[in-house]
């Protein structure tokens, strides 16, 4: 069928896969309208226009995906309160334009006979229509509810006097949730990132450089049908691996240095974040497996705290405690000044995934344990990241297949 159904449909086939359908799409649109109240709610989906797409081709938005799972640009979706019980959506479409789609290829329009199906919206109307509708909506409700700022003020300049607010927040408390589908679809992406890992040990080596372990990790993920990373890959060898987000992947690596891979693929929209951290050619040294050995010690206790109701700074406080109360710097400090970053954040469609930081921990979120330590004196950077599913009483390790044991890893590397 179409791109929607076909894309959907082929997901499903996967064993142990099953996508989000319109009927998911659709309830999370009716969850959304029963908190709008007082005023319509309005997203604009990504259009083709700008170097981005030519960089990296068309992505969707993801608020806006989450709601309709449509992938093609230019779309526009309007939301009100419940009206006698039931939810109006509205999805707007750009004609068809022959001419542009020799280009990009064929996109589905708003006269499409079977448009509705398509879409799993039972109004689907052209964008031309969008300024008319809204102000007809506008005529119930006094307040208008968007994401970012570009949208805030396209809609200022269409309704002036009306109150425009954010509905980040209300959002991401929805998305923070995973669904069982959402929930199978990150698997799928941790599953393929942690065989691109493993690709990687096997190719690191002395006078190789990062962009080649780079480059095999995400040869891995692309033969597996994945879009594309869930962020730049972070490769880093020796002085390297103590910067948080390098990603000049530049470097040849010498025998004995620590090799810091941050590397994570997206497929079917869902990001993976994972992150080993080994030694390239040799085993750690005792200086190196003693660090190492404190990370994996803080990740685990943090893993083993986890549950529905703490927060993101009680879970850094854990982490942060355990560094600075095992081992020393060269000048017999604590370590706990070179855990420099927080230990967690939510992970789903986007690697940094919508998040209320008023909320605590709950049953469903899927978030990163990542604690790490960095001496550049040194050049000693270890962070192990691992990612992990919030369950009723405690949680789950969703990444656990990779090892993260140095014996465990200098065994997978044949040291």
């Amino acid at each position: 069928m179409r791109l929607l159904y076909f894309f959907c449909a082929l997901l499903a086939a996967r064993p142990g896969l099953a996508a989000p359908g319109p009927d998911q799409y659709r309830a999370r649109r009716v969850e959304l309208s029963q908190k709008l109240h007082d005023g319509v709610l309005v997203l604009f989906g990504q259009t083709e226009k700008g170097e981005e797409n030519i960089r990296t081709g068309f992505f969707q938005e993801s608020n806006f995906y989450y709601f309709t799972g449509w992938q093609e640009p230019g779309a526009m979706l309007l939301v009100t309160p419940p009206q006698e019980g039931k939810t109006r959506d509205f999805l707007f479409l750009p004609r068809r334009h022959p001419d542009q789609e020799k280009w990009t290829g064929r996109k589905a329009g708003p006269d499409d006979a079977n448009i509705s199906q398509l879409t799993g919206f039972d109004t689907v109307l052209p964008v031309e229509s969008f300024e008319s509708e809204l102000r007809k909506q506008l005529e119930n409700y006094s307040a208008i509810y968007t994401v970012g700022e570009q949208a805030t003020t396209e809609l200022k300049a269409l309704a002036p006097l009306r109150d425009i607010s954010g509905a980040g927040q209300t959002i991401a408390r929805l998305r923070m949730h995973k669904s069982p589908e959402e929930l199978s679809l990150i698997q799928r992406s941790i599953d393929v990132t942690l065989d691109a890992h493993r690709a990687a040990w096997k190719r690191a080596a002395p006078g190789e450089y990062e962009y080649q372990v780079a480059s095999a990790m995400a040869a891995v993920y692309f033969d597996q049908g994945c879009e594309r990373h869930a962020y730049a890959p972070i490769v880093g060898s020796g002085p390297n691996s103590t910067v948080l987000h390098y990603s000049r992947n530049s470097r040849r690596m010498d025998r004995g240095e620590l090799l810091l891979m941050d590397v994570g693929a997206e497929c079917a929209g869902y990001a993976a974040d994972i992150t080993r951290t080994i030694p390239v050619g040799a085993p750690f040294s005792k200086r190196q497996r003693e660090i190492y050995e404190i990370v994996l010690g803080a990740q685990n206790a943090v893993i083993a705290a986890i549950k529905p109701g703490l927060t993101f700074g009680d879970l850094s406080k854990i982490a942060r405690e355990y560094i600075n109360t095992h081992g020393k710097d060269l000048h017999g400090e604590p370590l706990g000044k070179y855990f420099t970053h927080g230990v967690s954040h939510h992970v789903g469609l986007d690697v940094h995934d919508a998040t209320d930081f008023t909320q605590p921990l709950a049953e469903g979120n899927v978030i990163t344990v990542e604690p790490g330590i960095y001496i550049p004196e040194e050049s000693i950077g270890i962070r192990i990241e691992d990612m992990v599913l919030v369950t009723k009483d405690g949680a789950r390790l969703m990444s656990g297949a990779l090892a993260r044991d140095p014996g465990e890893i200098e065994k997978a590397l044949g040291r």
